[in-house]
C-alpha cells in the first residue's frame, strides 16, 4: 500500500494502492490474465491522478524533461503522508522530504539562491571562496553546490556539533574549522570568524591582482618560463578571485528561496487544500518564506511555529519578547539550556525569521523529538533528523489544537545520517537522560489505537487466509 502526494511537477495525488492479487487458477488463466492487464492500466491511471482535482496524466518516464546537472535537480521534493501520524490525530500530517535533495537537506534550496544572487551582483565569481559559519546543514549544501559554480567553500562551525558533518564537509572538499562555541556578540563566534575570512579573501585577491600588475613588467625569463614573486602562505589560493560570506541569518536570499520554491510547491502538491504549516526556525528562512507565501495565497491558513529548549522565538511569537516572564524578573540564567535538536532554536531576531507570519507557536522538548524519530523510524520507516523530529512534534501539537479532519504540513529537514554521533547514539542520550521509552505517542500525550505497521499486517494477513 502506497499513500503519497507527488511532487510539484507531477501533481501525483494521495491514493491507497493494494498490490495484492487474488490467486489465478488454470481454468481460467487467460481471463484473469486480461484483467490484471486492465486493473494494472486502471492502477496506472489512477495513480497518477491527483484528489480534489482534474486529472493531470504524468508523462511517461522515457518523455519526461531530464534535468541539466545537480543544481536543476534541487527542490520539487515530494510531499508524503506520515501514515502514523495522520492515523492517530485524524488529521492529513503531511511532511515536504526535503532530505531527498541532492545536498541530502532543505538548506540546498538556500545554497543554491545564495550563489545565484551572489554572482548576478557580482559579488562573486567563478575561482573565488564561499564562506560560512554553519551548524552543519547549511555549510554542506554550500560545499555541494560549490564545484557547479567553480568555487570553493571554507566553513566555520562549532566544534560540539556531530563529529559526522565536519567529516562530510572535509569528505565534499570544504575547508573546515571548528571552533569553540560563544555568544554571538564574541569576534569568535563562528559566523562572526567566517565574515572576517571572506573579508581577507577580497583583501588577498586585491593584494594579488596588484602585485601581479605592478611586477609583470619585472618579470625575468630563463628558459622560456617566468618566475613570479614568492606569494605568502594563505587559507586561500593565489588564484583566489575574491570572498563572499554567504550570511544564512540575514541574508535574504535565504527567505526568497522558500517564498518562490517550497511554497510554491506545497501550494500545488495539496491543490491549495491545506489548514496549516508548522516548522522550526534556525536562521528562519524556511518557516518565513514558506509561512508569507502561504497567507499571501490564503489568509485563512494557519502557520505555527515549533520551538525547542533554549530558544527564544515561541516567547518572541507569544509573547512579543525575546524572554520568559521568569527571566523578565532578572533570574536569566546565564548558560541557557543547550537542545540537542541542531540547526534550530536561537535567542536573536533574523532578517528571515522577521519576514515571517505566524499564527502562534509551540514549545517541543529535546525528549519529545527523541520519542518522536524512534517513533518514525519504528512506524513509518522515516530516518529523521533531530530537526524533522521536532517539526514532527510540531505538526502533532498541531493537529491536537484544530481537532480531526484538517490538513496540515511540515517540513522534514534532512535524514538522521548526520545525527548518529549525537542524537542517535544511546550512550550520549542516556548521558542526557534522554533515552527513548515510549511504546507510542503517549509522550505527546496520545493513545495509539494501533501503528500503521501493524494494521498493515492485519490486512495482508487476512488476504492471505481469504
Amino acid at each position: 500500500m502506497v499513500e503519497l502526494y507527488g511532487s510539484a511537477n507531477s501533481r501525483v495525488g494521495e491514493r491507497r494502492i493494494s498490490a495484492a492479487m487474488p490467486p489465478v487458477t488454470a481454468t481460467v488463466g487467460a481471463v484473469a490474465a486480461a484483467l490484471s492487464i486492465a486493473a494494472l492500466s486502471y492502477f496506472l491511471r489512477d495513480f497518477c491522478s491527483f484528489k480534489g482535482s482534474t486529472t493531470k496524466t504524468h508523462k511517461p518516464f522515457s518523455r519526461r524533461k531530464s534535468r541539466k546537472g545537480l543544481i536543476d535537480a534541487i527542490g520539487n521534493t515530494p510531499l508524503i503522508r506520515i501514515n502514523s501520524l495522520s492515523d492517530a490525530t485524524g488529521c492529513e500530517i503531511l511532511g515536504k522530504a526535503e532530505f531527498l535533495n541532492p545536498g541530502g537537506s532543505v538548506k540546498d534550496r538556500v545554497a543554491v539562491r545564495i550563489f545565484e544572487e551572489a554572482f548576478a551582483s557580482g559579488k562573486l565569481a567563478p575561482g573565488g571562496v564561499i564562506t560560512e559559519g554553519s551548524a552543519g546543514s547549511t555549510a554542506i549544501s554550500l560545499a555541494t553546490v560549490s564545484p557547479a559554480f567553480g568555487c570553493r567553500c571554507h566553513v566555520v562551525i562549532p566544534d560540539d556539533v556531530a563529529l559526522e558533518k565536519s567529516q562530510i564537509l572535509e569528505a565534499l572538499g570544504a575547508t573546515v574549522e571548528r571552533v569553540r562555541p560563544v555568544s554571538i556578540t564574541h569576534t569568535d563566534h563562528y559566523v562572526n570568524v567566517a565574515r572576517r575570512h571572506a573579508a581577507e579573501a577580497n583583501e588577498f585577491s586585491l593584494k594579488h591582482i596588484n602585485s601581479i600588475h605592478a611586477h609583470s613588467k619585472e618579470q625575468k625569463l630563463a628558459n622560456g618560463h617566468a618566475f613570479e614573486e614568492e606569494k605568502r602562505a594563505s587559507v586561500f589560493s593565489n588564484d583566489c578571485t575574491g570572498g563572499f560570506f554567504a550570511d544564512q541569518f540575514e541574508n535574504l536570499a535565504n527567505f526568497r528561496a522558500h517564498y518562490d520554491g517550497t511554497g510554491p510547491e506545497i501550494w500545488e502538491q495539496t491543490g491549495g487544500n491545506l489548514h496549516a504549516f508548522v516548522a522550526a526556525a534556525g536562521t528562519g528562512g524556511t518557516v518565513a518564506g514558506v509561512s508569507r507565501f502561504l497567507k499571501d495565497k490564503n489568509q485563512k491558513i494557519k502557520c505555527f511555529l515549533i520551538d525547542p529548549p533554549g530558544s527564544g522565538l515561541f516567547n518572541r511569537v507569544t509573547r512579543g519578547v525575546m524572554y520568559t516572564k521568569e527571566e523578565a524578573e532578572g533570574k536569566r540564567l546565564k548558560n541557557p539550556f543547550d537542545t540537542v535538536t541542531e540547526g534550530i532554536g536561537i535567542n536573536r531576531l533574523t532578517c528571515n525569521f522577521m519576514m515571517a507570519k505566524l499564527d502562534g507557536a509551540f514549545l517541543g522538548t529535546d525528549k519529545e523529538a527523541v520519542e518522536m524519530s524512534r517513533f518514525l523510524l519504528k512506524n513509518d520507516g522515516l530516518f529523521l533528523g533531530s530537526s524533522s523530529a521536532m517539526n514532527c512534534v510540531g505538526a502533532v501539537r498541531v493537529a491536537q489544537a484544530l481537532g480531526p479532519g484538517h490538513t496540515i504540513v511540515t517540513i522534514l529537514c534532512d535524514s538522521g545520517m548526520r545525527h548518529l554521533s549525537k542524537f542517535y547514539n544511546a550512550e550520549y542520550l542516556s548521558q542526557q537522560g534522554l533515552e527513548p521509552s515510549a511504546n507510542g505517542l503517549e509522550f505527546l500525550g496520545l493513545v495509539q489505537k494501533g501503528s500503521h505497521a501493524s494494521v498493515m499486517k492485519r490486512i495482508y494477513a487476512g488476504r492471505a487466509e481469504s
